[in-house]
């Protein structure tokens, strides 16, 4: 197990450093949005290619960031039924749905994805839009952004499995939107008081 878990931490490193770099495409995308519409406005000029850019930027953002958004145990749930179970049966639920639902969805994707990025790429295709760019890079995120998040699918299924078993600490305890308001508070009330 001790082998499972430095390949996890390895996992996650990659997924952390990943996630924060393209964070930094977010704001790429705004500037390249920004400098279009000046441009397009100011001088009557206008391309599909700084479209489509941002377009790719903002979609790079987001499939990559995927990984780094499930290590960081962001992802979307519902905390008032969730909220309600013992952490062990919290535990058991999110391994469930990582071995049954996540799994099993990437493995999909990246199945089907591989040979359609492939194509793009032997193919060199390009936008049908006048202008616009090559469309296999795209394409290529999709993909990579799946294989990332598989990767970091299986780093939180042997994370779970080594929490249930006491090997590690929980390293996401788990609070309740209403805990983690009366925390806040708290901590506002206290800072107040100094």
């Amino acid at each position: 197990m001790r082998a499972m878990l430095r390949i996890t931490a390895g996992i996650d490193r990659l997924n952390e450093w990943i996630g924060r770099g393209v964070a930094w495409l977010i704001l790429l995308a705004v500037l390249v949005s920004a400098a279009n519409a000046v441009v397009r406005k100011v001088f009557s000029v206008s391309s599909n290619a700084w479209l489509e850019l941002q377009w790719y930027l903002f979609g790079a953002a987001f499939l990559l960031a995927a990984a780094y958004t499930l290590k960081q145990n962001e992802h979307i749930r519902i905390d008032i039924v969730y909220g309600l179970f013992s952490r062990r049966v919290q535990h058991w639920i999110d391994l469930f749905g990582h071995v049954v639902f996540l799994m099993p969805f990437v493995a999909l994707m990246v199945w089907y994805l591989g040979p359609y990025v492939a194509q793009s790429f032997r193919n060199g295709e390009v936008s049908t839009n006048s202008g616009g760019l090559v469309i296999w890079p795209a394409k290529g995120l999709l993909l990579a952004g799946f294989v990332l998040l598989g990767l970091q699918g299986v780093a939180e299924i042997i994370r779970k499995i080594a929490v249930m078993r006491g090997l590690i600490p929980d390293p996401h305890p788990f609070v309740s939107a209403h805990e983690a308001a009366q925390r806040e508070g708290e901590a506002l009330a206290e800072e107040i008081k100094r």
